[in-house]
């Protein structure tokens, strides 16, 4: 395999395989036991984790695009959009999980400062949103560990979780994630409710958060102008549909709901208003528990007993 994942043009076809290969590939990184707890605190039926990708100009600086505007396009996400995020969990009482690249937290780390005193939770998502597939795996570890030293000199908080940026997962990510000692991860997505990951058939004591790309504003609402990427769906159709009957169907299986949101995206007027309109009718709801990932991710590995990592 290439360090993307990819098969390799020299190698043998996958339909070649032995089962040996093609099962070893499969239990390399796998989802082991439900972490579903039978209740949530205070007799909770569901567990509400709402998360925010600080992503701002990383994206284009990743992707070596410096011109001024597509560096616009993320700083919107700073300038407008997380203070309309942060008005909003404000004045709802609600806490979230920001995450967030260790460069983004450097240009700004009042910002990164600014979730930790309101009571928030900050992660690690990269370094400068780097694609960690295509990385050597020294170099995926020293950006993991300097982004979580970084993040906690900035936030005065240190990182127990991670979101890795676009959801990459290498061979090693998980080999870095526990040495980094993380309680969990949010970029893996074998269930809709918490797990414990496997290493080769072995528990971790790492739960996982599943995010899904079906509850991420990204898919639906971002754009490319030279590219035939446009918006697939529009904000009430997507948070007042999709998003409320998943919210739904959660409650009433007693599990997790889980958002992925970005500032440059969600922050726009047209977007933080349906938003709350969720949120209004997630509230219309009894025994709903809102807590950050990093809550949820310990309440559940104290009550199943997982193990250390």
């Amino acid at each position: 395999m290439t360090a993307s994942g990819r098969q390799d043009p020299a190698a043998r076809h996958p339909w070649q395989w032995e089962e040996a290969e093609w099962r070893g590939h499969v239990e390399k990184v796998r989802a082991g036991r439900s972490l579903k707890p039978a209740v949530w605190p205070q007799g909770a039926r569901v567990a509400v984790a709402l998360s925010f990708d600080t992503d701002h100009e990383t994206i284009p600086l990743r992707d070596g695009l410096t011109h001024p505007g597509k560096l616009s396009q993320g700083e919107y996400g700073a300038r407008a959009g997380a203070p309309r995020v942060l008005d909003l969990l404000e004045r709802r009482s609600l806490p979230a999980t920001f995450f967030m690249p260790a460069v983004a937290a450097l240009m700004r780390p009042q910002e990164a400062r600014g979730y930790t005193d309101r009571g928030h939770e900050v992660g690690i998502h990269g370094w400068i949103h780097e694609r960690n597939m295509e990385l050597p795996p020294e170099d995926e570890r020293e950006l993991a560990l300097r982004c979580a030293d970084t993040l906690e000199r900035l936030s005065g908080q240190r990182p127990v979780g991670i979101r890795t940026p676009s959801w990459d997962f290498s061979d090693h990510t998980l080999d870095i994630i526990r040495e980094l000692g993380l309680l969990y991860d949010s970029s893996l997505m074998a269930d809709d409710d918490p797990y414990e990951i496997l290493a080769h058939g072995e528990p971790t004591g790492v739960v996982e958060l599943p995010p899904e790309w079906i509850r991420d504003d990204d898919i639906y609402f971002e754009m490319d102008r030279y590219s035939p990427l446009r918006p697939h769906g529009m904000p009430r159709q997507v948070v007042g549909g999709i998003w409320r009957d998943e919210f739904d169907l959660a409650h009433r299986e007693g599990g997790l709901f889980q958002l992925t949101m970005h500032p440059h995206v969600i922050g726009h007027r047209s977007r933080i208003v349906v938003l709350e309109e969720l949120l209004e009718h997630i509230a219309g709801h009894e025994g709903v528990w809102y807590a950050t990932h990093a809550e949820i991710a310990a309440y559940v590995k104290d009550r199943s007993g997982a193990a250390s990592s």
